[in-house]
């Protein structure tokens, strides 16, 4: 089969390689569509992992064989229903899946379980996602986060099964009611969810970027205000009718007051943390999002500066003022149910948001613009066998 072989930093080879072997109670799934993530371009980008690897786990296709000579098999899980899986049936995949009973999992810290962190989806080489390839293996332990795909879906939407799903595990971490004001720090793909996610749960979103054609894309998925983060302005300029009309007054007064109730931050910029816990009143909520860079790596922020991972705070503006600083990282399987509905249903219709399709064997160029993106790039997916 053919798949995108990762070599080196920025090294990916388009070559032929075995069709992965699979066990007893093991799926076998061609890849019709797998999404880019910024997870694996970081990964290609600074070499975090040692070659050679298949990246890419945001995959949907279609079972074509069950190990152990079967056509159905019975998937059981800790937390949710058995289901039943048969050759044929169309699936978005989950690489990571938790073990559910370790002190992680009882804490709903799903990323920090060691059997979370075992990858479970690949097509070669130490396991790596896989999506980058014709075909996947798909391990036991990650089959509860096997989703089927309705008749009537796409591919493409199912391949955004597991980035809205990380999305939805942020907002679910808000104590945001109906009514309160949320900022949301970067509008690209991530941040565009969140943007509609939170106006369903009926947040008013005021929605920041240094491009102008994604604050208008802002717009279309639910913010209610869009504004131009300037960087070299460390004051946001706050429209007047955000404010409620009691608390209307002249710019300067307005400019002094902490007026939000949470703050998402999408981009991987300390300007923006810093900015946020200023700005977000207290009992407010600031969540991390895009900071997946620990100190000392390197890796450039989206700001263009080396995103330290430290920056100075004024820790009474925490403790006094009863805020919450957090964070969150990958999916929780639990909520597969939620996000399902959202996108089976199309009230998040996930097609508005990818914008290119590249073929497998212009996967490298598919990684190049999601990593650089364009005016009129939001997120993009290779197409293999679709």
């Amino acid at each position: 089969m053919r798949a995108i072989v990762y070599r080196g930093v920025n090294d990916l080879c388009l070559e032929t390689v075995p069709v992965p072997e699979i066990g007893d109670g093991e799926l076998l799934v061609k890849v019709a569509v797998c999404g880019v993530c910024p997870t694996d371009i970081k990964k290609i980008h600074y070499g975090l992992l040692p070659p050679p690897r298949i990246y890419g786990h945001e995959t949907a296709g279609t079972i074509v064989k069950i190990g152990g000579k079967r056509s159905t098999l019975t998937v059981r899980s800790p937390s949710a229903p058995k289901f039943v899986v048969k050759v044929g049936d169309r699936v978005a995949l989950h690489h990571h899946v938790p073990c559910m009973v370790c002190h992680f999992c009882r804490h709903r810290a799903f990323a920090q379980c060691p059997t979370n962190k075992r990858t479970g989806v690949t097509a070669g080489f130490e396991p790596a996602g896989g999506g980058f390839a014709e075909y996947v293996r798909v391990m036991p332990f990650v089959l509860p986060g096997v989703v089927k795909i309705p008749p009537r879906n796409t591919f493409e939407e199912a391949a955004m099964f597991e980035p809205l799903n990380t999305v939805l595990k942020a907002v679910n971490r808000l104590n945001v009611l109906p009514g309160d004001r949320v900022l949301v720090a970067g509008q690209g793909p991530i941040g565009l969810m969140f943007t509609k996610l939170l106006k369903l749960r009926g947040a008013h979103v005021l929605a920041t970027d240094l491009l102008e054609s994604r604050l208008k894309l802002a717009r279309r998925f639910g913010a209610k205000w869009a504004v131009n983060a300037n960087a070299q302005d460390s004051a946001l300029a706050i429209p007047e009718d955000f404010f409620p009309k009691q608390t209307r007054g002249s710019a300067a007064s307005v400019n002094r007051m902490a007026p939000f109730d949470a703050a998402v931050i999408a981009v991987p910029s300390d300007a923006a943390v810093r900015q946020a816990v200023q700005m977000v009143r207290g009992a407010g909520q600031i969540m991390l999002f895009a900071h997946t860079k620990r100190a000392g790596t390197g890796t450039p922020s989206a700001d263009g500066h080396a995103a330290s991972g430290l920056y100075p705070l004024d820790l009474a503006s925490i403790c006094v003022d009863e805020k919450d600083l957090m964070g969150s990282y990958a999916a929780d399987f639990t909520i597969q149910k939620e996000v399902g509905r959202l996108i089976f249903s199309r009230e998040f219709d996930m097609r508005k948001l990818i914008t290119h399709r590249f073929p497998l064997e212009k996967a490298a160029e598919a990684v190049e613009l999601a990593a650089h993106p364009t005016e009129d790039s939001l997120k993009v997916v290779v197409s293999v066998n679709n």
